[in-house]
């Protein structure tokens, strides 16, 4: 089946989809846990291979860490799947409901947007993510993950594909497809695809923009920064550095660059170097950094780099203003985070910061749709359009307007015989 067939045929299932209840979807993100479970073994060895296959190519490579898939990584994804479940259903809420006129009512309700067609890195727990995203909002998924993870997105798909399709779903709802080839195709079925997710570089988020007339919503660049105050808590300041850079070094939520005040600069770096060198992270810094501790010497590349390794570059910054001025000039927009324990500071850094998320005295990892309580997330946006940081049911809807008359023509309103009343009213669409 082309591309073009497998888009028509997501766009038909979408339809149908859109109009199932809350129970049958639930039902069915339950019958994918189950079955996720049951074929634990199969999965595993699926991503084995692809991992041997990567290893052997570039045994170094920090994708290593992003594309292994064993009980950790399942057990996660099934809980967020199950998490997932307990969420409000977010289809037919009404989310504004107005009188026009005495019989003449208007309500806004919510939707799925339809066919979303996802181009994603060589994470096999992002397919289960998205795809169970999709099924909870009711939309129809075209998936693309990194051919690195060939063979355990194929068997991902296959599992949630059969029991969704088992437990009541249209077939065709989900669609796995792996060539180069495709994605240049799939770029042009504006009229099956109704929105594009790239997760990947800055480059390669534009290159989609630049090449499709579908909208898209860009997941780009995670350069994320942790600036330390003048006044930050020294018993607060290494927990929170040492997680953000190596609790998971691969996401893309983890500091980058770490950015610290000229004042507290000479007492506090060498203890952040010897954390993170207990760590295994290399650093490398700007030219007052390095007349403090010995590290190498950060480029201006650094500080435009993702690093997604153990590495961590460092900036000596004379104010609060310079760290936001760094951070908006070479920041991703996606998570940037103050150590202070001055409120007006931290209010200043938190409003002028130009980022998706913006967090005090924690950790940057806290960025991501299932620690948020959205259940998971089909990625962190940082475009500026209807959703933005992680983007998990609400980002996946949008909504229609339903009106309710009794007769009413607009001639009686234009001839002055009826005049609109606006008037709010505090209850949901009946329809």
């Amino acid at each position: 089946m082309s591309i073009q067939e497998r888009a028509h045929a997501s766009k038909k299932a979408s339809i149908r989809l859109a109009a199932l209840d809350g129970e049958t979807k639930n039902n069915a993100l339950e019958a994918i846990a189950i079955k996720l479970e049951a074929r634990k073994t199969e999965i595993i060895a699926a991503n084995r291979e692809d991992c041997a296959r990567v290893a052997a190519e570039s045994p170094d490579t920090p994708l290593l860490k992003r594309l292994r898939f064993e009980d950790e990584k399942l057990a996660e994804v099934t809980e967020g799947i199950r998490s997932l479940m307990k969420l409000p259903e977010p289809v037919g809420q009404t989310k504004l409901a107005t009188q026009l006129d005495n019989g003449l009512d208007l309500y806004r309700i919510s939707c799925p947007i339809g066919v979303i067609g996802v181009i994603f890195e060589s994470r096999p727990d992002a397919l289960v993510q998205i795809s169970s995203l999709c099924l909870k909002s009711g939309n129809a998924v075209l998936l693309k993950g990194g051919s690195e993870a060939a063979n355990t997105n194929r068997i991902l798909a296959q599992i949630i594909s059969e029991a969704s399709v088992e437990a009541g779903l249209p077939e065709g709802w989900i669609q796995l497809i792996e060539t180069r080839a495709d994605v240049s195709e799939m770029l042009k079925l504006s009229d099956d695809i109704d929105l594009l997710i790239p997760r990947g570089s800055n480059d390669f988020v534009k290159y989609i923009m630049d090449n499709s007339s579908i909208p898209v919503l860009g997941h780009a660049d995670g350069v994320c920064h942790i600036y330390l105050h003048s006044d930050a808590d020294e018993a607060k300041m290494l927990p929170i550095l040492v997680d953000a850079k190596t609790q998971y070094v691969a996401a893309c939520n983890t500091m980058e660059t770490l950015l610290v005040h000229e004042s507290v600069a000479a007492r506090l770096l060498p203890e952040i170097q010897a954390a993170m060198e207990a760590k295994n992270v290399a650093l490398v810094g700007c030219d007052q950094t390095r007349k403090i501790i010995s590290v190498g010497e950060a480029t201006e590349k650094d500080w435009r780099t993702e690093y997604v390794d153990y590495k961590l570059s460092i900036k000596v910054v004379s104010s609060l203003e310079d760290a936001i001025e760094h951070i908006n000039t070479y920041g991703s927009g996606h998570t940037d985070a103050i150590l202070t324990e001055d409120e007006a500071a931290a209010k200043t850094f938190m409003t002028l910061v130009d980022s998706a998320n913006v967090f005090w005295n924690c950790s940057t990892r806290f960025s991501d749709g299932f620690r948020y309580g959205f259940g998971a997330e089909v990625g962190i946006s940082t475009s500026k359009i209807h959703a933005r940081g992680p983007v998990g049911l609400d980002g996946l809807m949008i909504y229609k307007y339903k009106l309710i008359g009794h007769g009413q023509t607009v001639g009686e309103f234009a001839s002055g015989k009826l005049t609109y009343t606006h008037e709010a009213l505090n209850k949901d669409c009946p329809l």
